[in-house]
């Protein structure tokens, strides 16, 4: 659940998966029909991630940037990372080590 102070941070956690992205998808386009300016998710707490899960992620990229807004992600695990770099989206999407470090930048 996002803090009350911070609505433009989605915390995941677990394996982000078939079952799991439907989930995700409605929260982001909730999360995208109020147009913050910067929309953070936070990985640090994933274990996993499949090609749904980075479906569901390119997809909200895209619906941020389609109203000018910055979609961000953060936390990149150890084990999920490589899963982002074989598909090359680690130079699609801005990735930072951690949400602070998100919501901080310019």
């Amino acid at each position: 659940m996002p803090l009350p102070d911070e609505p433009n941070v989605l915390p995941l956690e677990g394996e982000i998966d078939l079952h799991v992205a439907p989930r995700i998808a409605a929260s982001l386009s909730a999360m995208v029909k109020e147009k913050p300016a910067r929309l953070v998710v936070d990985l640090s707490r994933v274990s996993y991630i499949d090609s749904s899960g980075l479906a569901v992620l390119i997809e909200g990229m895209q619906n941020v940037e389609a109203y000018g807004g910055k979609f961000v992600l953060a936390g990149l695990q150890e084990s999920v990372r490589p899963i982002f770099e074989i598909a090359r989206l680690d130079q699609v999407f801005i990735i930072f080590p951690h949400v602070d470090a998100a919501l901080a930048a310019p």
